[in-house]
């Protein structure tokens, strides 16, 4: 395999995306578990990871959540609850911090102190500010801010704005953990473009 870095496909809607997905070499696939957003699953997030191969870890994105709302999710058979609101470091401890993967917004410049917090966490999320939007902008930010983090230690997906025609750029960039695609890689919100997908794994050489 010609890349270390793990790939993370999220927004998944479809039993015929994630059955498609199963073909390739990938390490996460994320689902919305945000009400506002678009890639919403709600209810039928159960039935959808009966579709995940076994060797992909399922990922559950929510924004301030209740300990409940967790727990279910967790109980169906998510391994990994990525969080993208105010959420403390308190509030995850509770989850069990090395299932949670804290997402940060970053606007023009990485605030170590709010990081430090989560250095146990499972890993670090980087994407993109843009006010209002919890996530999934579809919108770049200057990856060299990623690998600071990276530079400190941290465990790093990159996400925002990642395309099958940037992520080589953004992988030499900011060397992250992994690289996590949403609107990059789809048709329209919440479908996936079996094109891009393959041109992902393509540019990847996995």
């Amino acid at each position: 395999m010609g890349q270390t870095t793990k790939i993370k496909i999220c927004g998944l809607t479809r039993k015929e995306d994630l059955l498609f997905l199963n073909r390739f070499p990938l390490d996460y696939v994320g689902f919305v578990l945000y009400p506002r957003s678009p890639r919403y699953v709600g209810k039928n997030l159960k039935h959808l990871l009966g579709y995940v191969r076994e060797t992909i870890k399922k990922v559950a994105v929510l924004v301030n959540p209740t300990y409940e709302e967790v727990k279910e999710v967790l109980d169906i058979g998510i391994d990994l609850i990525q969080l993208h609101g105010e959420e403390t470091v308190e509030f995850a401890k509770k989850i069990g911090l090395s299932r949670v993967i804290k997402a940060f917004r970053i606007k023009d410049k990485v605030e170590l102190d709010l990081v430090a917090p989560w250095e146990k966490a499972y890993a670090i999320l980087t994407d993109t500010f843009v006010k209002g939007v919890p996530g999934g902008t579809g919108q770049t930010f200057n990856w060299s801010l990623a690998k600071v983090l990276v530079d400190h230690g941290y465990k790093v997906f990159l996400a925002g704005g990642l395309t099958p025609e940037n992520v080589k750029q953004a992988i030499s960039t900011a060397s992250p953990y992994g690289i996590d695609l949403s609107s990059g890689v789809e048709v329209s919100p919440g479908i996936k473009d079996y094109t891009k997908i393959s041109n992902l794994f393509k540019q990847l050489e996995v």
